[in-house]
């Protein structure tokens, strides 16, 4: 392990002193993919004999329709929010550390149940293993969205060193996956195409990378200007996006000069978890950014049940999904469903199974006999 950290360190000094220009981009971008591919062993290590499986999480079974995770430096009052949010009691203590393991909590907001993950704090040199960091920031990758806690009267650095942590284990914050189309082939060498101007990448950088992974065959494209790093993302595949949120918290300790400032950044949101200032703000921001779409059920003859909805992903709500939601076996016996909401020109609407759903849409499955 101490081999792998100090070629990482290597590396990340030698990238520091190169000078960035087009004569040096070829050698960074070979640099950046020796560099991924270290991180991807420090994260699952080869285990030999009856050693642990790769970088094992926190064991917190997944409940709920969406899980979201507290991500922050010791003490800035992730515990505290958690107890707010959700009634869920995590020992809060003015000291650094008082968490140690992942603790569970629910809210019910507008009819779904979101699970919210207390991890421990993180420290600077988390991707690298230290502290509780690898589990900590596992744990996270199986979120659907992560609020990342910011203490207001602490330095905003603590933002940049955070997302630093967590890309270095392969998350993306409020990114979406590059748009470049990668598939490897049997022989022709490496083809290069792109619909757009490349300022960063050309054919010898990407014969680089994918020479630097053992590929020699592959097709590229490219439909916007890409990186380097977005290229070894595709590459390496592992990678997760997800939403973010900047949780500032402590606000009541700040002048509102401060706060002014503070508002000029993207995705975020002020709190005072101790005084509950703002809270149906933040949840209101976490309903927004987890994107969940809510289908009432209408059994027939029956009014529609708005108490209990299904919750769908936004990406995948067809009435199949619904479907599949509510039992496995209902998707085989599906004649039809009857549609009434904003997805629809008539109320009611018969649909199959492809038809996509929108949020507060009521359905009635009708069943083959």
């Amino acid at each position: 392990m101490a081999t792998v950290m100090q070629k990482i360190k290597d590396i990340e000094d030698e990238m520091a002193r190169t000078q960035k220009n087009k004569a040096t981009a070829h050698h960074l971008g070979l640099l950046k993919a020796k560099l991924a591919k270290l991180r991807r062993e420090l994260l699952a290590p080869p285990t030999k004999g009856g050693g642990g499986g790769a970088g094992e999480g926190f064991d917190v079974t997944k409940s709920g329709d969406s899980r979201v995770g507290l991500v922050g430096f010791p003490s800035v009052g992730k515990s505290t929010l958690l107890n707010k949010l959700t009634g869920t009691f995590s020992e809060v203590a003015s000291y650094e550390f008082t968490t140690l393991t992942c603790i569970p909590g629910v809210i019910t907001y507008r009819g779904a149940k979101i699970q919210l993950l207390d991890l421990p704090g993180i420290i600077e040199g988390a991707k690298d293993g230290k502290g509780r960091g690898r589990q900590v920031i596992s744990t996270a990758r199986t979120c659907n969205c992560i609020l990342i806690v910011l203490d207001a009267i602490k330095p905003i650095t603590h933002k940049r060193l955070i997302e630093k942590e967590l890309e270095g284990f392969g998350i993306r914050l409020n990114k979406e996956p590059p748009n470049l189309t990668f598939r490897k082939k049997d022989k022709g060498g490496i083809n290069f195409t792109s619909t757009v101007t490349n300022t960063h990448l050309d054919l010898e950088t990407v014969k680089a990378i994918c020479g630097e992974y053992r590929i020699h065959n592959a097709d590229v494209s490219l439909r916007y200007d890409a990186t380097a790093d977005d290229l070894i993302d595709v590459i390496e595949g592992s990678r997760v996006y997800m939403p973010c949120i900047y949780v500032v918290n402590k606000i009541d300790q700040i002048t509102l000069e401060e706060l002014e400032i503070l508002d000029k950044l993207p995705h975020y949101c002020p709190i005072s978890a101790h005084l509950e200032w703002n809270l149906d703000g933040l949840l209101e921001k976490i309903w927004e950014y987890l994107n969940l779409t809510r289908i009432y059920t209408k059994p027939k003859g029956m009014n529609p049940d708005y108490e209990d909805p299904v919750i769908l992903s936004s990406k995948r709500r067809t009435v199949e999904d619904f479907c599949n939601r509510i039992h496995k076996d209902m998707s085989k016996q599906f004649k039809y469903a009857l549609v009434w909401g904003s997805s629809v020109k008539h109320k009611p609407q018969r649909v199959g199974k492809e038809h996509e759903l929108e949020d507060e849409d009521v359905v009635q499955i009708i069943k083959k006999v």
